[in-house]
């Protein structure tokens, strides 16, 4: 259904000059001062959705990412993406030695509701590191095969929502901060609500709106963008609230940037466009 804007007044709106920031890095700076962020995803026929993550957290600063992926797309993301690190994974078993080297994980874009998703997002389930839930995990998540793990972003869409909280998407779209807060309360955890004029909300009662976007970001895969820049800022040592009201506006204002070429955005014309605007809000080196 339609997603409307609804007037809210008492949350912070993300506008720029009041946006966190990511601290400036020394000119002796070194990839193992900014993360190693793993995502974990692609069943067959999914992909291009864990390859669109590992790409954005690449591109948003992650020090080194990983993907562990099916083996049959082990070949696409070499061909595409030569500096993520990829393992063709057939078994969660294969998964405990990269876990012991990694600082992040963003789990769930194209894992898939099959027997191989379900075992790996049961093995980070038990991880202890920040993560981020996306997509097919959320629907997991919402299915109670699985508990979410301390330090979490869930960033459902207003569906996802709605499984998670076992109400209506018409409810979700009815009071969207109420459903934001409720997400926070139920998880304990960041929570994004998408959609126009999506909703960042923490259990501790911080609430943030963003209300850039354009309709042309009305197209798949921009939440596995969306993910990948989350888990990118939390791995370059971002606490999850910001981190998250960071990349919902870094997202959102490069869509509404490369909108105004109109229809028929794809979701990877974002990743440029975010790699511009981080440096535009927190540059490099000052």
């Amino acid at each position: 259904m339609p997603q409307t804007k609804h007037e809210i007044t008492d949350v912070q709106p993300l506008l720029p000059g009041h946006l966190p920031t990511l601290a400036a890095r020394s000119p002796d700076a070194h990839k193992g001062q900014f993360g190693h962020l793993l995502v974990i995803g692609g069943d067959l026929g999914f992909g291009g959705a864990a390859l669109l993550s590992a790409e954005s957290a690449l591109r948003s600063g992650a020090g080194m990412v990983s993907l562990a992926t099916r083996l049959e797309h082990v070949p696409a993301a070499l061909a595409r993406l030569p500096e993520v690190m990829t393992l063709g994974v057939s078994s969660a078993n294969q998964l405990m030695g990269l876990l012991e080297k990694i600082s992040v994980i963003v789990i769930g874009p194209g894992l898939g509701a099959a027997s191989w998703g379900k075992s790996l997002l049961s093995v980070a389930a038990n991880a202890r590191q920040p993560q981020v839930w996306d997509a097919d995990a959320l629907n997991q998540l919402a299915n109670g095969g699985v508990s979410l793990p301390a330090n979490c972003v869930i960033t459902p869409h207003p569906g996802e929502a709605a499984r998670l909280l076992g109400i209506s998407t018409a409810d979700v779209q009815a009071d969207r901060l109420k459903v934001a807060r409720a997400l926070s309360l139920k998880f304990n955890a960041v929570a994004i609500l998408k959609g126009a004029g999506s909703l960042i909300t923490c259990p501790d009662g911080r609430v943030s709106r963003c209300d850039q976007g354009h309709p042309a970001m009305a197209t798949a895969g921009l939440g596995d963008v969306l993910a990948g820049l989350v888990g990118a800022l939390l791995a370059q040592g971002m606490p999850a609230y910001e981190a998250s009201c960071l990349a919902v506006w870094l997202h959102a204002t490069a869509g509404e940037r490369q909108g105004t070429l109109g229809r028929g955005l794809a979701a990877s014309d974002l990743i440029p466009a975010i790699r511009q605007l981080l440096e535009e809000q927190s540059p490099c080196l000052k």
